[in-house]
């Protein structure tokens, strides 16, 4: 366990914010004891399931969970989780459906500690298959509308001059960034406790933006490293709830314009209105036009079942799109 000089206190808690993710938790948390045995977990299950979570969770003594008979959103989780860590100074936001294939809390906690004006570094996310996901940003403006990650223009033309501005490539050493996902970070305590942690008004999607843009306003860098990484299995669960998802994404991303803009910005606020309405429109109409086109995806209860007789790996993460 990684812990302060001269005391048992652990440097580094680990919080995971899910939505009944049970099957993902449970190799999550496997992939951590294996690599980081010990560290202090802290889960925060919204809507549990109160036996399963505990389930997955009791065989961990370093766990501690924390079930919600509602769902508060992302953002309002992890601030939960916070209130419940050990007091350590770090603290390490991941994703129920990330799992750790090698030590990852060493090299970030290197990177900060040799950066003491950071005070978020974004380790490496690479889908299953290792391709990577850009997960390191700049701050939206006018060109994410059209060139940001889940962009059609990204997602086709990647390497077009929009989404090479807006999106971070894999650096060689560890390099300023605009923000990072909070799907894989590290973050000072000192730097959560300075802003106040995140903002709960966001349900999901751009809090983690947010986050690092008041941090940046309160004096700290963010930074984005190639020492750490994990695979992320992302946008599973969204596929069962893809309307609310795209909706969550719109919504916040209205609140992340509205709440960051100056005043020239907020004299626009109808053209940026206009344009997320635009894009939320076309994202449905696409979603309804694979629906018409594409077998159905069958319900998580017909996933778990199916899991349960042929042991097919099965991901009900709220996780970002």
């Amino acid at each position: 366990m990684l812990t302060s000089a001269n005391t048992t206190t652990p440097r580094v808690t680990v919080l995971i914010v899910g939505y009944r993710a049970y099957a993902e938790l449970e190799r999550c948390l496997a992939s951590l004891v294996v690599h980081e045995p010990e560290i202090p977990v802290v889960v925060v299950d919204h809507d549990a399931d109160d036996a399963r979570g505990r389930a997955v969770t009791a065989p961990y003594p370093h766990v501690t969970y924390v079930p919600r008979t509602s769902n508060a959103g992302f953002a309002a989780g992890v601030n939960t989780a916070a209130r419940q860590m050990a007091p350590g100074s770090h603290i390490l936001l991941l994703n129920p459906d990330c799992t750790l294939t090698a030590p990852v809390t060493a090299g970030l906690l290197a990177v900060l500690d040799a950066h003491p004006d950071a005070g978020i570094v974004g380790g490496v996310l690479r889908e299953p298959q290792g391709t990577l996901q850009r997960s390191a940003r700049r701050f939206p403006d006018v060109t994410t509308i059209v060139a940001g990650r889940t962009s059609w223009l990204s997602r086709h033309l990647p390497g077009n001059p929009l989404s090479r501005r807006n999106l971070a490539g894999l650096p060689a050493a560890p390099t300023a960034v605009d923000w990072v996902t909070g799907a894989f970070a590290l973050i000072r305590r000192e730097t959560f406790d300075a802003v106040e942690g995140f903002d709960a008004g966001f349900f999901l999607y751009w809090e983690d933006a947010d986050f690092c843009r008041r941090a940046r306003d309160a004096g700290w860098s963010t930074l984005y490293a190639p020492t750490a990484a994990v695979v992320h299995a992302t946008a599973r669960c969204s596929s069962y709830v893809p309307i609310r998802a795209l909706s969550a994404f719109h919504l916040s991303a209205w609140r992340y314009y509205w709440k960051h803009a100056s005043w020239p910005g907020r004299v626009l606020a109808p053209v940026a209105a206009a344009a997320l309405g635009g894009r939320f429109v076309l994202r449905l109409m696409g979603h309804a036009w694979r629906a018409r086109t594409i077998a159905p995806t069958p319900a998580p209860a017909v996933l778990l079942s199916q899991a349960r007789s042929d042991g097919a790996a099965v991901n009900t993460t709220a996780a970002r799109p």
